[in-house]
Protein backbone atom coordinates (compact mmCIF):
# COMPACT_ATOMS: atom_id res chain seq x y z
CA UNK A 1 0.00 0.00 0.00
CA UNK A 2 1.78 3.28 -1.15
CA UNK A 3 -1.48 5.78 -1.86
CA UNK A 4 -4.92 6.09 -0.12
CA UNK A 5 -8.20 7.66 -0.72
CA UNK A 6 -10.33 8.70 2.29
CA UNK A 7 -13.64 10.12 2.65
CA UNK A 8 -14.83 11.65 6.02
CA UNK A 9 -10.99 12.09 6.69
CA UNK A 10 -11.43 15.08 10.09
CA UNK A 11 -13.69 12.34 12.45
CA UNK A 12 -11.79 10.29 15.27
CA UNK A 13 -11.73 7.16 12.61
CA UNK A 14 -10.48 9.31 10.06
CA UNK A 15 -7.81 11.10 11.55
CA UNK A 16 -6.97 7.62 13.29
CA UNK A 17 -6.03 6.47 10.11
CA UNK A 18 -4.77 8.73 8.43
CA UNK A 19 -1.70 9.00 11.66
CA UNK A 20 -1.58 5.43 10.75
CA UNK A 21 -0.58 5.94 7.09
CA UNK A 22 1.60 8.84 7.90
CA UNK A 23 4.00 6.44 10.31
CA UNK A 24 4.36 4.22 7.27
CA UNK A 25 5.07 7.01 4.84
CA UNK A 26 1.83 6.05 2.38
CA UNK A 27 0.30 9.23 0.52
CA UNK A 28 -3.35 10.24 1.43
CA UNK A 29 -5.85 12.12 -0.31
CA UNK A 30 -8.16 13.68 1.87
CA UNK A 31 -11.72 14.18 0.27
CA UNK A 32 -13.03 17.02 2.93
CA UNK A 33 -16.66 18.90 2.81
CA UNK A 34 -15.80 22.15 1.51
CA UNK A 35 -17.96 23.97 4.40
CA UNK A 36 -16.10 21.31 6.83
CA UNK A 37 -14.76 23.67 9.95
CA UNK A 38 -12.96 20.74 10.87
CA UNK A 39 -10.66 20.57 8.20
CA UNK A 40 -7.74 22.40 10.45
CA UNK A 41 -7.43 18.50 12.62
CA UNK A 42 -5.79 17.12 9.71
CA UNK A 43 -2.12 16.50 10.74
CA UNK A 44 0.32 18.73 8.68
CA UNK A 45 1.99 16.16 6.20
CA UNK A 46 3.63 17.11 2.90
CA UNK A 47 2.07 13.43 2.65
CA UNK A 48 -1.80 14.64 2.64
CA UNK A 49 -3.24 16.21 -0.37
CA UNK A 50 -6.63 17.81 0.52
CA UNK A 51 -9.20 18.00 -1.93
CA UNK A 52 -12.89 19.84 -1.21
CA UNK A 53 -15.65 18.13 -2.74
CA UNK A 54 -19.32 17.82 -1.11
CA UNK A 55 -20.13 13.58 -0.86
CA UNK A 56 -23.11 14.65 -3.45
CA UNK A 57 -20.64 15.51 -5.53
CA UNK A 58 -18.02 12.35 -5.55
CA UNK A 59 -19.07 11.84 -8.76
CA UNK A 60 -18.50 14.92 -10.57
CA UNK A 61 -15.03 14.85 -9.35
CA UNK A 62 -12.19 14.78 -12.14
CA UNK A 63 -9.04 14.73 -10.82
CA UNK A 64 -5.72 14.14 -12.22
CA UNK A 65 -4.75 11.14 -11.12
CA UNK A 66 -0.71 10.35 -12.47
CA UNK A 67 -0.36 7.04 -10.41
CA UNK A 68 -3.44 5.20 -9.23
CA UNK A 69 -4.11 5.15 -5.90
CA UNK A 70 -4.58 1.58 -3.74
CA UNK A 71 -7.35 1.61 -1.19
CA UNK A 72 -10.25 3.71 -1.02
CA UNK A 73 -11.80 3.93 2.93
CA UNK A 74 -15.00 5.72 2.53
CA UNK A 75 -15.86 7.26 5.99
CA UNK A 76 -18.06 10.32 4.45
CA UNK A 77 -22.04 10.19 5.69
CA UNK A 78 -24.29 12.90 6.75
CA UNK A 79 -26.73 12.33 9.10
CA UNK A 80 -25.16 10.61 12.17
CA UNK A 81 -26.68 12.09 14.90
CA UNK A 82 -30.13 13.34 16.07
CA UNK A 83 -33.04 13.08 14.66
CA UNK A 84 -31.35 13.33 11.01
CA UNK A 85 -30.92 9.51 11.68
CA UNK A 86 -34.13 8.95 10.58
CA UNK A 87 -34.34 11.48 8.11
CA UNK A 88 -35.18 8.67 5.17
CA UNK A 89 -34.10 11.09 2.28
CA UNK A 90 -31.05 11.64 3.39
CA UNK A 91 -29.93 8.70 4.24
CA UNK A 92 -31.06 7.28 0.95
CA UNK A 93 -28.79 10.17 -0.54
CA UNK A 94 -26.12 8.57 1.87
CA UNK A 95 -26.45 4.83 -0.15
CA UNK A 96 -26.50 6.64 -3.35
CA UNK A 97 -22.82 8.79 -2.49
CA UNK A 98 -21.51 5.11 -1.20
CA UNK A 99 -22.33 3.94 -4.46
CA UNK A 100 -20.25 6.80 -6.33
CA UNK A 101 -17.44 6.22 -3.97
CA UNK A 102 -16.79 2.70 -5.49
CA UNK A 103 -17.05 4.46 -8.85
CA UNK A 104 -14.39 7.25 -7.80
CA UNK A 105 -12.53 4.64 -6.27
CA UNK A 106 -11.99 2.34 -9.28
CA UNK A 107 -11.27 6.05 -11.66
CA UNK A 108 -8.88 6.66 -9.22
CA UNK A 109 -7.62 3.05 -10.22
CA UNK A 110 -8.14 1.55 -6.27
CA UNK A 111 -8.18 -2.37 -6.26
CA UNK A 112 -9.61 -1.84 -2.79
CA UNK A 113 -12.71 0.04 -1.33
CA UNK A 114 -13.54 -0.46 2.20
CA UNK A 115 -16.90 1.21 3.40
CA UNK A 116 -17.44 1.98 7.62
CA UNK A 117 -20.66 0.49 8.72
CA UNK A 118 -22.29 0.59 11.94
CA UNK A 119 -23.57 -1.50 14.70
CA UNK A 120 -26.96 0.00 14.14
CA UNK A 121 -27.35 -2.72 11.00
CA UNK A 122 -28.47 -5.11 14.08
CA UNK A 123 -30.43 -3.58 15.98
CA UNK A 124 -31.00 -5.17 19.20
CA UNK A 125 -28.74 -8.26 20.22
CA UNK A 126 -28.33 -10.08 22.93
CA UNK A 127 -24.67 -11.87 21.47
CA UNK A 128 -21.56 -10.54 20.43
CA UNK A 129 -22.07 -9.15 17.18
CA UNK A 130 -20.26 -10.55 13.86
CA UNK A 131 -20.58 -10.84 10.28
CA UNK A 132 -23.72 -13.76 9.97
CA UNK A 133 -25.39 -12.07 13.12
CA UNK A 134 -28.82 -11.37 12.42
CA UNK A 135 -29.45 -7.72 11.02
CA UNK A 136 -32.51 -5.86 12.29
CA UNK A 137 -31.85 -2.15 12.16
CA UNK A 138 -34.19 0.07 13.95
CA UNK A 139 -33.32 3.53 12.64
CA UNK A 140 -33.06 4.81 9.33
CA UNK A 141 -29.06 4.93 9.61
CA UNK A 142 -28.71 1.91 10.55
CA UNK A 143 -31.20 0.54 7.64
CA UNK A 144 -28.66 2.83 5.17
CA UNK A 145 -25.74 1.92 6.63
CA UNK A 146 -26.87 -2.20 6.27
CA UNK A 147 -28.29 -1.35 2.16
CA UNK A 148 -24.80 0.98 1.63
CA UNK A 149 -22.71 -2.03 2.51
CA UNK A 150 -24.60 -4.49 0.15
CA UNK A 151 -25.20 -1.74 -3.02
CA UNK A 152 -21.86 -1.45 -2.36
CA UNK A 153 -20.53 -5.03 -2.61
CA UNK A 154 -22.19 -5.87 -5.98
CA UNK A 155 -21.15 -2.73 -7.68
CA UNK A 156 -17.39 -3.83 -6.25
CA UNK A 157 -18.28 -7.10 -8.19
CA UNK A 158 -19.51 -5.37 -11.25
CA UNK A 159 -16.46 -3.42 -11.65
CA UNK A 160 -13.76 -5.50 -10.23
CA UNK A 161 -12.72 -3.99 -7.32
CA UNK A 162 -12.36 -5.89 -3.62
CA UNK A 163 -14.93 -4.84 -1.05
CA UNK A 164 -14.63 -5.06 2.88
CA UNK A 165 -17.36 -3.80 5.07
CA UNK A 166 -16.43 -3.33 8.42
CA UNK A 167 -19.43 -2.17 11.45
CA UNK A 168 -17.74 -0.39 14.03
CA UNK A 169 -18.72 -0.48 17.63
CA UNK A 170 -18.11 2.32 20.13
CA UNK A 171 -15.04 4.01 19.45
CA UNK A 172 -13.64 6.95 21.78
CA UNK A 173 -10.40 9.29 21.66
CA UNK A 174 -9.24 12.45 20.50
CA UNK A 175 -11.52 14.28 17.75
CA UNK A 176 -14.92 12.00 18.93
CA UNK A 177 -18.05 13.77 18.86
CA UNK A 178 -18.49 15.80 21.67
CA UNK A 179 -21.76 14.55 22.79
CA UNK A 180 -20.90 11.03 23.11
CA UNK A 181 -20.60 9.15 26.33
CA UNK A 182 -17.22 9.33 27.09
CA UNK A 183 -16.70 12.76 26.03
CA UNK A 184 -19.62 14.11 27.73
CA UNK A 185 -18.51 12.70 31.34
CA UNK A 186 -15.09 13.88 30.38
CA UNK A 187 -15.85 17.37 30.26
CA UNK A 188 -18.44 17.23 32.89
CA UNK A 189 -15.32 15.82 35.50
CA UNK A 190 -13.19 18.34 34.04
CA UNK A 191 -15.55 21.34 34.40
CA UNK A 192 -15.48 20.11 38.35
CA UNK A 193 -19.27 19.22 37.66
CA UNK A 194 -21.71 15.91 38.62
CA UNK A 195 -22.54 14.07 35.78
CA UNK A 196 -26.32 12.88 35.41
CA UNK A 197 -25.96 9.38 33.91
CA UNK A 198 -28.45 5.77 33.86
CA UNK A 199 -27.93 3.14 35.95
CA UNK A 200 -24.93 2.29 33.91
CA UNK A 201 -25.60 -1.32 33.96
CA UNK A 202 -25.56 -1.74 29.75
CA UNK A 203 -22.42 -4.27 29.02
CA UNK A 204 -20.90 -2.06 25.58
CA UNK A 205 -17.57 -2.74 23.86
CA UNK A 206 -15.18 0.31 23.91
CA UNK A 207 -12.33 0.87 21.25
CA UNK A 208 -9.62 3.39 21.40
CA UNK A 209 -9.71 5.41 17.87
CA UNK A 210 -6.28 4.70 17.29
CA UNK A 211 -6.34 1.04 17.72
CA UNK A 212 -9.56 1.55 15.08
CA UNK A 213 -6.92 2.85 13.06
CA UNK A 214 -4.52 0.08 13.21
CA UNK A 215 -7.19 -2.25 12.39
CA UNK A 216 -8.48 -0.47 9.22
CA UNK A 217 -4.87 0.28 7.61
CA UNK A 218 -4.26 -3.45 8.66
CA UNK A 219 -7.52 -4.62 6.65
CA UNK A 220 -6.53 -2.57 3.98
CA UNK A 221 -3.46 -5.24 3.31
CA UNK A 222 -4.93 -8.33 4.70
CA UNK A 223 -8.86 -7.89 4.68
CA UNK A 224 -10.64 -10.74 2.17
CA UNK A 225 -12.68 -9.73 -0.69
CA UNK A 226 -16.14 -9.69 0.14
CA UNK A 227 -15.94 -10.17 4.02
CA UNK A 228 -17.75 -8.10 7.21
CA UNK A 229 -16.24 -7.41 10.37
CA UNK A 230 -16.79 -6.45 13.20
CA UNK A 231 -14.31 -3.19 15.09
CA UNK A 232 -14.27 -3.15 18.59
CA UNK A 233 -12.29 -4.50 21.45
CA UNK A 234 -13.84 -7.60 21.79
CA UNK A 235 -14.69 -7.39 25.34
CA UNK A 236 -17.83 -5.72 27.07
CA UNK A 237 -17.61 -4.12 30.74
CA UNK A 238 -21.12 -2.22 32.50
CA UNK A 239 -21.17 1.39 31.44
CA UNK A 240 -20.91 2.32 35.17
CA UNK A 241 -17.48 0.86 34.97
CA UNK A 242 -15.97 2.70 31.97
CA UNK A 243 -17.72 5.69 34.06
CA UNK A 244 -16.08 5.12 37.27
CA UNK A 245 -12.44 4.72 35.07
CA UNK A 246 -13.23 7.98 33.67
CA UNK A 247 -13.43 9.69 37.21
CA UNK A 248 -10.65 8.29 38.57
CA UNK A 249 -8.54 9.59 35.63
CA UNK A 250 -9.82 12.66 36.43
CA UNK A 251 -10.75 13.56 39.83
CA UNK A 252 -12.31 10.61 42.45
CA UNK A 253 -13.46 12.58 44.63
CA UNK A 254 -15.96 14.04 42.55
CA UNK A 255 -19.96 12.16 42.48
CA UNK A 256 -21.57 10.24 39.49
CA UNK A 257 -25.57 10.39 39.59
CA UNK A 258 -26.31 7.02 38.70
CA UNK A 259 -29.70 6.07 37.93
CA UNK A 260 -30.64 9.92 37.63
CA UNK A 261 -31.33 8.84 33.86
CA UNK A 262 -33.80 6.78 32.63
CA UNK A 263 -33.02 4.49 29.79
CA UNK A 264 -34.11 5.84 26.69
CA UNK A 265 -36.64 3.01 25.15
CA UNK A 266 -35.20 0.33 23.16
CA UNK A 267 -31.89 0.93 25.18
CA UNK A 268 -29.34 -1.38 23.88
CA UNK A 269 -28.28 -3.69 27.20
CA UNK A 270 -25.63 -5.24 25.30
CA UNK A 271 -23.03 -4.49 22.30
CA UNK A 272 -19.60 -6.50 21.76
CA UNK A 273 -17.72 -7.26 18.82
CA UNK A 274 -16.85 -10.70 18.20
CA UNK A 275 -13.34 -9.96 16.85
CA UNK A 276 -12.25 -13.29 15.76
CA UNK A 277 -12.26 -13.50 11.49
CA UNK A 278 -10.50 -10.14 12.34
CA UNK A 279 -7.62 -11.11 14.07
CA UNK A 280 -7.51 -14.26 12.27
CA UNK A 281 -7.39 -12.33 9.05
CA UNK A 282 -4.82 -9.34 9.83
CA UNK A 283 -3.54 -10.31 13.07
CA UNK A 284 -5.34 -7.46 14.77
CA UNK A 285 -5.06 -6.90 18.42
CA UNK A 286 -5.87 -4.22 20.45
CA UNK A 287 -3.00 -2.06 22.11
CA UNK A 288 -4.86 0.52 24.27
CA UNK A 289 -6.36 -0.22 27.09
CA UNK A 290 -9.37 2.17 28.43
CA UNK A 291 -7.22 3.54 31.41
CA UNK A 292 -4.56 4.49 29.26
CA UNK A 293 -6.98 5.34 26.74
CA UNK A 294 -8.42 7.55 28.72
CA UNK A 295 -5.53 9.35 29.92
CA UNK A 296 -4.45 10.25 26.75
CA UNK A 297 -8.13 11.21 25.52
CA UNK A 298 -8.12 13.73 29.07
CA UNK A 299 -4.91 15.07 27.52
CA UNK A 300 -6.27 16.45 24.30
CA UNK A 301 -9.40 17.11 25.84
CA UNK A 302 -7.88 19.67 28.46
CA UNK A 303 -5.24 21.07 25.48
CA UNK A 304 -8.95 21.86 23.39
CA UNK A 305 -10.79 23.24 26.27
CA UNK A 306 -8.30 25.46 26.96
CA UNK A 307 -7.97 26.70 23.12
CA UNK A 308 -11.78 26.80 22.82
CA UNK A 309 -11.83 29.16 26.31
CA UNK A 310 -9.14 31.99 24.63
Amino acid sequence: MKRIVITGPTGAIGIAIIEQMIKRGIEVLAICNPLSKRSYRLPESSLIKIIRCDLNDLNKLNLKNNQPYDVFYHLGWKGTVGEERNNTFLQNKNVENALDAVDLAKKLGCHTFIGVGSQAEYGKAETNLKADTATNPQTGYGMAKLCAGMLTRLRCEQIGIRHIWVRVLSVYGPYDNENSMVMSIIRKLLLGESPNTTKGEQLWDYLYSEDAGKALFLLGLYGRDKAIYCLGSGKARPIRDYIQDIRMVINSDIEINFGAIEYIPGQIMYLCADIADLKRDTGFYPDTNFIDGIKKTVMWCKTTMVESLK
